[in-house]
């Protein structure tokens, strides 16, 4: 499958990036990440005296999909099914089948007895609508590692235009496909802990984008018997917390994101680069096509600075942010992973970060489809 690209002069996928803006990263994410230079293909492929084979080698990260760069995503329209969905969720939480927990009032349910893969038109509206009002759900005992991977993005893609990422690894010949992937060769965390105290790293999935992701699919190929798990943040309930004259004065205010860092990280470490990076100024606080909600909109990954703002007072404001949303375990969930796992997430509403906890070699191997949804926008504060 092809994004939407419009025709630019070649450029190879390992060339250093053409844009020149400087921008401190800071606590970046990336520098967990292995690249290429720590992936062993054979190893995965046959297993090694630490590891078995990989469970699903058809998911095996490359990064020779392509030979040359792909040239700037384009806009498009975005529409979200949520807005057709029956509230009541009769296609997507049938009464005789489903068995639903909500992990906390207002963030994260597990759901059982519902097969993703299986469900009609009207039961893809409601998930739609489903994960924007729960943010995180958990659907335990899918097929979906098990389908071909055609069928697993198209079922993705109902959702919206697939996202590319510009440095991860993907299945050979499915670049639409995001592949998390550590395994026993990996040092990435080990020699990351060596320079810091965790390995929380909070974000919203390729803010930097025009148009960054809406629902998320992200499932369980491998996994370590216990650790790997994921955290969530309520970025609604966030802002909700805030006194109504911080809201205020935040609203007005945009952002920088930046995925140059990401760029430059894979390329120092032997990855690639399939577009060149790019910045995107988006509102602090955007709001939700479906349910109205407002929600924050930055995090430490990928947020750089305000818009108009001094340099300290940019960082002041964005650290108390950061510090609001990372210290208040009440408006957060985590998900345990297990085989069979299906996590689904708004992109727009919550941010996460995955924990590498476990230091033991086992593997953790994870697919995510990112269907884009519409640029973040703002409606006027409501005090």
């Amino acid at each position: 499958m092809a994004p939407s690209l419009v025709e630019e002069t070649p450029l190879s996928l390992r060339a250093a990036p053409k844009t020149t803006l400087k921008t401190d990263a800071g606590f970046n994410k990336e520098n967990v990440i292995g690249y290429g230079e720590a992936y062993k293909h054979e190893n995965e492929l046959k297993g090694t005296e630490k590891q078995p084979p990989a469970s699903f080698p058809n998911y095996l990260p490359v990064w020779d999909n392509e030979t040359e760069r792909y040239p700037p995503l384009q806009p498009f329209e975005h529409y979200d099914h949520g807005k057709d969905a029956d509230p009541t969720f009769p296609d997507l939480l049938p009464k005789d089948k489903a068995e639903v927990d909500d992990i906390t009032p207002t963030i994260g349910t597990e759901v059982r007895g519902v097969q993703l893969s299986q469900l009609t038109k009207e039961g893809k509206d409601q998930l739609a609508l489903y994960v924007a009002q729960r943010k995180v759900v958990a659907f335990r005992d899918q097929d979906f590692a098990h389908l071909p991977i055609e069928k697993a993005l198209e079922f993705g893609g109902y959702f919206g235009r697939h996202h590319i990422h510009q440095t991860s690894g993907a299945p050979k010949g499915f670049p639409e496909i995001h592949l998390v992937h550590r395994g026993a060769d990996d040092r990435s965390g080990a020699e990351f802990l060596s320079q810091r105290t965790n390995t929380i790293t909070w974000h919203s999935d390729v803010t930097f984008e025009k148009q960054p992701p809406g629902t998320t699919f992200l499932y369980i190929l491998d996994g370590p018997s216990s650790g790997g798990d994921t955290l969530f943040a309520d970025m609604a309930q966030a802002y909700r917390r805030l006194s109504p004259e911080f809201r205020k004065r935040l609203h007005g205010l945009k952002a920088v994101h930046s995925g140059i860092e990401q760029v430059n990280n894979s390329l120092n470490k032997g990855g690639i680069a399939r577009r060149d990076p790019i910045t995107s100024e988006h509102p602090i606080v955007r709001t939700h096509p479906v349910t109205g909600e407002k929600a924050l909109f930055v995090n430490p990954q990928f947020t750089r600075y305000i818009v108009g703002y001094k340099k300290e007072e940019s960082d002041y404001l964005l650290k108390f942010l950061y510090d609001h949303i990372a210290l208040s375990q009440d408006l957060q969930t985590r998900v345990r992973w297990r085989p069979g796992t299906v996590v689904v997430w708004d992109n727009r509403v919550v941010t996460h970060s995955a924990l590498f906890d476990w230091e033991d070699g086992q593997r953790r191997h994870h697919a995510r489809i990112t269907p884009q949804a519409e640029a973040p926008y703002e409606t006027p504060f409501e005090g």
